[in-house]
């Protein structure tokens, strides 16, 4: 492993201790992050970026853009992307592994024992919701004031704001990306912009290439094998794998996707499918372990198993794949004037979600916005952890609930 500190950041030191590290910081991560994706990248900027300084503000800002490019979910791919960079591929399944595991046990245990339940409503669910707008907004926060220091960059991420919210599909964040890019290049191309920290990744450029042959490989051949083979261990695989390799815009967008594929072949009802969701909704990590729900309520365990391994492995093979490629092209210029548009961008798009569907679905009595400019203030002002905050926002969420 490279054991020079650069630009801040904190070297890793041999790389069995690097991979315990690594597992014991993305379970913690695994077994609080509550809220979606967006909230999962504000629960890793505190945990990675800011205690640990495993890379600087500008790399992290850049793998959010990419894996924002990338389809999947976007805030597993970070995390995949952090464990690669921290201690190499295996580092990126450990962080993946740590992070998945914690949500996909709780759903395997609901679909076995709760699908019956209606949780949805719970008090303690509620506060959490409102746990979500605060980490969501201590991002937004500590992201804007580095990324949209100045009027065009601030423009930027408005107007990012101003159309994800108008326009919302996943169409329309892709397109404000590509455009925010094309902005950035040409307003900052000649602009002197600060050094980028060496950025290591310990994976070759051919075996990068393999992966996302791989990935257009499966793409293009599992549905062909499905129509000549029929097994149902492959049409479940192919169904789950497309499912992660066509979604753009986060983890709520598979859903429909997901549900085409399970619920007109009559593999799972509409009720258990709906039932499953809400339960998804209740526990932390990434929303794609749902689909461990469908697979175990389908299959079993070996259900559970391979299509969670289906779901996932899109965005494994993905940010594998461009992550070497990436490292080099955030050293141009005129890349480097395109990332500073799009993380303006990626700014404005968490800042639209904070308001939909976050505060939103969260923020619906005065008594809410009392709960969440609390909790805001444990975590900007009185540095408490996360997890002190999840805890206080479940029990005062319970408590609002009995009145």
């Amino acid at each position: 492993m490279n054991t020079t500190d650069v630009a801040g950041q904190s070297k890793p030191t041999s790389k069995p201790r690097a991979l315990l590290e690594v597992l014991a910081v993305s379970t913690k991560l695994g077994l609080t992050s509550f809220g979606g994706p967006i909230a999962h990248l504000g629960y890793f900027h505190d945990e990675y970026i800011r205690r640990r300084k495993w890379m600087d503000e500008r790399s992290y800002a850049d793998l959010v853009a990419l894996c924002q490019f990338l389809p999947g979910p976007a805030s597993s791919q970070v995390g995949i992307g952090i464990g690669v960079i921290r201690a190499g591929l295996l580092g990126g399944i450990i962080a993946w592994l740590g992070f998945t595991l914690p949500s996909l046990i709780a759903l395997v245990l609901f679909a076995f024992l709760l699908q019956g339940f209606d949780i949805g409503s719970a008090g303690w669910i509620h506060g959490l919701k409102i746990v979500a707008v605060a980490i969501v907004a201590q991002a937004i926060l500590g992201m804007g004031q580095k990324l949209t220091p100045d009027r065009n960059r601030a423009t930027i991420a408005v107007m990012a704001t101003s159309v994800t919210l108008l326009w919302q599909s996943a169409v329309s964040q892709i397109l404000l990306i590509v455009i925010a890019g094309i902005v950035g290049m040409m307003i900052y191309r000649k602009t002197m912009t600060p050094e980028t920290s060496p950025l290591s990744v310990p994976i070759s450029r051919g075996f990068a290439a393999l992966c996302l042959a791989v990935f257009f490989g499966l793409l293009i051949l599992l549905p062909l094998l499905r129509q000549l083979i029929a097994i149902d261990w492959l049409s479940l695989f192919d169904s789950f794998y497309r499912s992660g390799a066509l979604v753009f815009g986060g983890g709520h967008v598979v859903l429909p996707l997901l549900e085409r594929e399970v619920v007109p072949t009559e593999l799972i009802s509409k009720a258990d499918f709906l039932a499953g969701y809400g339960a998804a909704q209740a526990v932390p990590g990434p929303l794609f372990t749902f689909a461990g729900y469908l697979g175990a309520m389908i299959g079993g365990i070996p259900g559970a198993i391979l299509a969670t391994a289906a779901i996932f492995l899109p965005a494994f093979l993905l940010i594998v794949g461009a992550l070497p490629f990436w490292s080099t092209l955030r050293s141009s210029p005129k890349v480097q004037g395109a990332l500073i548009g799009i993380n303006a961008a990626v700014v404005g798009i968490l800042l639209a979600a904070l308001y939909n569907p976050l505060w939103t679905t969260a923020i619906l009595a005065p008594v809410d916005f009392v709960l969440a400019s609390l909790l805001f203030l444990m975590l900007v002002f009185w540095k408490l952890p996360p997890w002190v905050v999840v805890i206080t926002g479940a029990i005062c969420g319970t408590v609002i609930a009995l009145f």
